[in-house]
């Protein structure tokens, strides 16, 4: 099986936009991106043997690289253009601000655990995302953000919503992507998350959509103390 640069076979990269495509994705430049992209740069070392496979992996500090083919499914839903700057809370692994460097112009990503952020930007220097500007810090804390952004991605789901501070520093037309924990059905069901868009139409003009289930996990608050 002939290897690419990045250490790939010609059947893994098949494989994954297969994967790509039956979940929907259809977007070129969002398959090229996932393509050329090598994901078992941002795994853990004992676990690159599986970086190949549609599945989720646990990284440090309890966090997860998430899953090729829904990592596309969210950043083909954001309609990133190559004129856009895009702020990302929520690094982990460096594998999402890597996908969307290709994407778009200019990427600031703001990552809570000091452990994430500097392995993070390890990585993201090895492979030479030069447009990446990675952060450690609370990306939900006001004032972190400069200047304004075309699309804003949270790794994350809320219960009511991002603050309003952030969703201010999207550009009219701009979309903030996210998750949103809904009220339990019943007693003995549990919460869902849903994820969610939201679109700036122009000044104090919104709209949301709906674009079904997501595993993002509950927001955490602050910059973490340890780690």
């Amino acid at each position: 099986m002939e290897e690419g640069a990045d250490g790939r076979t010609i059947e893994e990269r098949a494989a994954l936009l297969l994967q790509l495509r039956r979940v929907g994705v259809r977007d070129l430049a969002v398959m090229r991106a996932f393509e050329t992209t090598p994901r078992a740069l941002f795994a853990p070392y004992r676990l690159r043997d599986l970086a190949a496979r549609n599945i989720a992996l646990p990284i440090a500090c309890g966090q997860t690289l998430p899953a090729p083919a829904d990592l596309a499914r969210r950043l083909e839903a954001l309609a990133v253009e190559p004129h856009h700057r895009v702020l990302e809370i929520g690094t982990g692994s460096g594998y999402g601000a890597a996908v969307l460097a290709r994407l778009a112009r200019e990427v600031v990503t703001i990552e809570r655990f000091a452990t994430l952020a500097s392995e993070a930007r390890l990585r993201l220097a090895e492979l030479g995302a030069g447009n990446v500007e990675a952060i450690c810090g609370d990306g939900l804390a006001p004032g972190r953000t400069v200047g304004v952004f075309d699309r804003i991605v949270l790794h994350m789901s809320f219960r009511a919503g991002p603050p309003k501070w952030l969703l201010d520093a999207l550009a009219p037309g701009g979309v903030a992507q996210f998750g949103r924990i809904e009220p339990a059905r019943s007693a003995e069901a549990r919460p869902q998350e849903r994820l969610r868009r939201l679109r700036r139409d122009g000044g104090a003009l919104w709209s949301e959509a709906d674009l079904g289930p997501c595993r993002l996990g509950a927001v955490l608050e602050g910059a973490a103390r340890a780690m």
